[in-house]
């Protein structure tokens, strides 16, 4: 099994940036794409980014391409997303996803679930 969770939500005016973290522990080594998705209130859960294992492929949903940014330090266990110029409509618990393969925006094909960060940004 794998354990996924995620820190560095938080309150933030528009424009600002903030940095989520999600810190896998267990059988990481079956890791191979992470993904970042996201869930306003009332709303769906999407998609928000995705990398390879090696983090030389990543992949955006189009509404955060250019202002957010994926990474991951396999010798850490960690994946990060850098959120830039954020905007009310960001507001959301985010989720991240971990999977055996690279499913990419693909939400049914991970396999691991943290339990959620939350972001706010006021306008």
């Amino acid at each position: 099994q794998v354990q996924l969770v995620e820190s560095g939500g938080g309150f933030v005016q528009a424009g600002g940036s903030l940095r989520l973290s999600c810190a896998a522990s267990g059988r990481t080594f079956s890791l191979y794409g992470m993904g970042w998705f996201r869930q306003a209130p009332g709303k769906e859960r999407d998609f928000v980014a995705a990398a390879s294992w090696s983090g030389s492929s990543t992949y955006y949903a189009d509404s955060v391409k250019g202002r957010f940014t994926i990474s991951r330090d396999n010798a850490r266990d960690t994946v990060y997303l850098q959120m830039n110029s954020l905007k009310p409509e960001d507001t959301a618990v985010y989720y991240c996803a971990g999977s055996r393969s690279y499913p990419k925006d693909d939400a049914v094909r991970y396999d691991y679930w943290g339990q959620g960060t939350q972001v706010t940004v006021s306008s």
